[in-house]
């Protein structure tokens, strides 16, 4: 079997609401093993025999059906999430700044909002491989940020998701975690 983080996009906020034993009870029942969700912004960590891009349609359609509503997910190997972690040159702990590391499904999409977020004034960003990026934004201020701003549009909406680096690195102990039972 194969360990995966998922990364759902936009529940517990806008109104979609998703108890994480509720969710983590559909992916169960959708075949998935191990399934365990971490904090209550989306990230859920599980095995399958799956390849990524199965495990993407699969746990889409399970979300959709479960919950009515369009979702969307980013899906990463364990592998993967430890490498992004590790090519993250911002630190996960600063009181002046947060880091954040976007995802994405489309790489033309991420290397798009790369590009756009490169010629914003004071942002730092750095990318982390075809599917992530990490930025920086002024503690107390993320939302307010210009590349927060920027990510946030809706035409980024079914392609990307963002974690602060702190979660990310949650979620890679808890892929190993799963790695090792």
């Amino acid at each position: 079997m194969n360990s995966y983080a998922v990364f759902l996009r936009g529940i517990n906020v806008g109104g979609i609401n998703i108890k994480m034993a509720d969710l983590r009870s559909a992916l169960e029942d959708q075949g998935f093993a191990g399934v365990k969700t971490l904090l209550a912004s989306g990230n859920v960590v599980l095995a399958s025999d799956l390849g990524a891009a199965a495990v993407k349609k699969d746990v889409e359609a399970c979300l959709r059906e479960a919950f009515g509503y369009d979702a969307w997910v980013v899906v990463l190997t364990a592998d993967r999430v430890a490498a992004l972690v590790e090519a993250c040159p911002y630190p996960a702990e600063d009181k002046t700044t947060h880091t954040y590391v976007t995802l994405s499904s489309d790489t033309a999409v991420l290397d798009e909002l790369f590009e756009a977020g490169s010629r914003l004034d004071g942002t730092q960003q750095h990318r982390l491989g075809p599917e992530a990026m990490a930025w920086l934004a002024p503690a107390g201020g993320t939302l307010d940020s210009p590349f927060s701003k920027l990510s946030s549009k809706a035409r980024y909406k079914s392609t990307t998701t963002t974690r602060n680096l702190r979660t990310m690195i949650k979620v890679r102990d808890a892929t190993e975690a799963l790695e090792t039972r």
